[in-house]
């Protein structure tokens, strides 16, 4: 079976309680995942003391033309992440410049996983209908896979859904990273594809994403604790 790692979302507006949430993590072992949230309130140099000496996933999904994306990859050396994310949808061109920004600009033993963003959580088939994608989730998923990955990605960022199917597909080929993960019981919030972490676990995702049931929750660190149980075989 696959082995399965915890990444905390460390989505807040707050440097102070990211630097708590992140000493979470510290303790139990896990990836912090720095995205959008945090960048854009905290800046640049606040995600580069955030991350320093930490396993980072740094999820900005970029999505542009070519040189701007790769050019923005080539900003990101200092923060020395473990894995980004782009927009599948940015086609190949794009991300074949992405990928060879981290080739080019990386030392050998610095390059991050480049992880190819498919269909987010927050979409289903009514979504996807909306902004006139006539298909289902699953094959709009492996539509983007398939070409995601002949252009240079190392993995791909799905919901747990998918995840089952591109492990059998991509057998151990391709690097599945899933957020959209919620404990039994839980609220979805506006995950609307979502999946328990054994479940997950099982269908093959090599890390799951998990933010909001871990820094909500009444004791972080037991329930980080407990979701880390739940990934073991």
């Amino acid at each position: 079976m696959t082995k399965t790692g915890l990444i905390l979302a460390i989505d807040t507006k707050d440097y102070d309680l990211a630097e708590q949430w992140a000493q979470i993590a510290d303790l139990t072992g896990q990836m912090i995942k720095i995205g959008m949230e945090f960048t854009y309130a905290c800046g640049f140099d606040a995600v580069r003391k955030l991350a320093r000496g930490r396993q980072v996933f740094l999820d900005l999904k970029l999505h542009d033309i070519p040189n701007t994306v790769a050019s923005a990859i080539a900003s990101l050396v200092s923060v020395k992440p473990a894995m980004l994310t782009i927009h599948t949808l940015g086609g190949k061109d794009m991300i074949k410049a992405a990928r060879k920004a981290i080739d080019v600009n990386f030392p050998e033993n610095q390059k991050p996983l480049l992880l190819g963003v498919t269909v987010l959580t927050s979409m289903d088939q009514e979504n996807l209908n909306s902004v006139n994608l006539h298909t289902t989730p699953l094959e709009q998923v492996m539509k983007l896979a398939g070409m995601a990955l002949d252009a240079g990605v190392d993995g791909l960022v799905c919901s747990p859904e998918e995840v089952a199917t591109l492990r059998k597909f991509y057998e151990d080929k391709v690097v599945l990273v899933v957020p959209g993960i919620r404990l039994e019981n839980a609220k979805t919030d506006d995950q609307k594809r979502i999946m328990t972490p054994a479940l997950a676990h099982k269908a093959g995702a090599n890390w799951i994403v998990v933010g909001r049931p871990i820094t909500q929750s009444a004791n972080p660190q037991q329930v980080a604790e407990e979701i880390i149980c739940q990934l073991q075989d």
